[in-house]
């Protein structure tokens, strides 16, 4: 029959499996248990949630910042999800507390341990970007980096929107496209009956009448736990929605109802004849979804701009925009602060066989 302990460390086992690379609620135990073990005038009770359960959300913050260079954005609720009985409730946060205290902070050192693991394995996958040549690098060693890890794979529709963005941006831009904005002249009245709204949000006026701007991708950015919404944007109207999964008619439901635009772009891992045929013939899809792409044809497209009759002037773009992009995502990678951080902290002192840390 497992201990009180083997349960609780069961437990966080499961958080730390379940995080994405930032391990957001890992940290915020780790800060939890690092607090009531340093700082005895914050009168922490661990079987009492309300003496940490808002405050570890600024201590967590802290050290997110430091090495994520970001903090989570989820709902509260999402974020409180922590404490309830599936996940680390006081209960098992007690028992955690208990074994922390006696052992000099072992389990928040095999808490940033685990956050130490995970990004070694993106440092690995960004120095595939940084150490492979145009001619050398391919697009399905380095997914599958990310597919066959399980400590990666929750990582993976970052890492999946970043190499489209990559292309896309690249791309588009070597075209050198341009989109250009102006007004009929008819409507010239209106123009002026909204002067300021036109300057400050359009840039046009009664003199100007037309601007042309270089056509560009974005990435939205952090998108919230239920990865819900659009991953990236272009300014000339279209939109991109990646899943890093095979689409299907529910998933694909559910990114046309979640999404307002009529210029959907699909990306993803693979597709069925079937489903594409089925989604154009949905009444009111036909129209909204540009064009769904797969992983196959990205390999296609990464394989001529690395190596085609182009390959000079996308080829080396495309391969540091990759590297860049996974430096500005996770920026911890290649943080040489962590192991001062660990260092200052007492960590690298500590072994324990049974939380798998060997100094």
């Amino acid at each position: 029959m497992p201990s009180s302990l083997d349960l609780a460390k069961s437990a966080l086992d499961s958080v730390i499996n379940k995080s994405r690379v930032h391990l957001y609620k890992p940290i915020q135990i780790a800060e939890i248990l690092f607090s009531e073990r340093t700082n005895h005038n914050l009168n922490i009770n661990l079987e009492e949630l309300e003496t940490y359960r808002t405050k570890s959300k600024k201590w967590r913050d802290i050290v997110c910042m430091q090495f994520l260079g970001r903090v989570s954005t989820s709902s509260a609720k999402f974020q409180d999800n922590l404490f309830e009985e599936n996940a680390i409730p006081p209960v098992l946060l007690t028992t955690l507390g208990v074994e922390n205290n006696e052992k000099n902070g072992i389990v928040e050192a095999y808490i940033y341990h685990k956050f130490e693991e995970k990004h070694m394995q993106l440092e690995n996958a960004l120095n595939y970007c940084l150490q492979n040549t145009k001619e050398h690098f391919d697009l399905m060693n380095f997914l599958n980096q990310f597919w066959e890890q399980p400590g990666l794979k929750r990582s993976l529709d970052k890492i999946f929107e970043i190499v489209i963005y990559s292309l896309f941006e690249v791309i588009t831009t070597a075209m050198k496209v341009k989109i250009d904005i102006y007004y009929d002249s008819e409507k010239v009245g209106i123009l002026s009956e909204f002067s300021d709204f036109s300057e400050k949000v359009l840039n046009l006026n009664s003199e100007n009448n037309k601007k042309t701007l270089d056509a560009h991708f974005h990435r939205v950015g952090v998108t919230n736990a239920a990865d819900r919404g659009l991953d990236m944007y272009a300014n000339f109207g279209s939109v991109v929605q990646i899943k890093h999964l095979s689409l299907d008619e529910d998933l694909a439901k559910d990114v046309v109802t979640s999404i307002t635009s009529n210029k959907i772009i699909i990306v993803c891992k693979g597709v069925e004849e079937n489903i594409i045929n089925s989604l154009l013939t949905q009444i009111g899809w036909r129209s909204r979804i540009q064009a769904v792409i797969t992983v196959d044809e990205l390999a296609c497209w990464y394989k001529k701009a690395l190596t085609g009759t182009y390959s000079n002037e996308l080829g080396e773009r495309i391969i540091s925009t990759l590297a860049e992009e996974i430096k500005n995502e996770f920026p911890s990678v290649g943080n040489n602060d962590f192991q001062e951080f660990k260092s200052k902290r007492g960590y690298d002192n500590l072994s324990s066989k049974y939380w798998s840390i060997n100094t």
